[in-house]
């Protein structure tokens, strides 16, 4: 018979933070590591410092050993949802050389407007300005 397991987001998983109560994600598994804060033999701040993400490469790039990977499964208290998961790599809108989108255009165009407005205000007034000066002075 499968083995059912809780499904954890990684949201729920990034509330358990604190010394009192330590989950971490590994391998796309949740475990509630607060019992073993103490007995860490690098000590708690490592591993609170890998809770609220997925901690994947900082457990592999220390090396454990078999045993301490045995150990860790004895704290497994489900898997991460990645149904819920926000995608690694956002979607890009692809726009052919030749097609034009008008949202893109209209969005262009007011940036446009935005950027030379100012320049072109603040030269106006000065040259109004350096006129009124030179005027008066001759």
């Amino acid at each position: 018979m499968p083995e059912l397991t809780k499904l954890y987001s990684m949201q729920e998983a990034s509330e358990h933070t604190s010394k009192e109560d330590c989950w971490i994600v590994i391998d796309g598994k949740v475990y509630d590591v607060s019992s073993y804060l103490d007995d860490h033999p690098g000590g708690d701040e490592v591993i609170l410092q890998a809770t609220g993400k997925d901690a994947t490469d900082d457990f592999e790039d220390v090396g454990h050993s078999q045993d301490a990977r045995d150990q860790l499964k004895t704290f497994c208290i489900g898997e991460l949802d990645t149904s819920t998961a926000p995608p690694a790599i956002p979607e890009l809108k692809i726009v052919s050389k030749g097609q034009t989108s008008s949202d893109t255009v209209k969005k262009l165009k007011d940036l446009m407007k935005q950027y030379w407005v100012a320049p072109v205000a603040v030269v106006g007034i000065s040259i109004v300005v350096g006129g009124i000066l030179y005027l008066r002075k001759n």
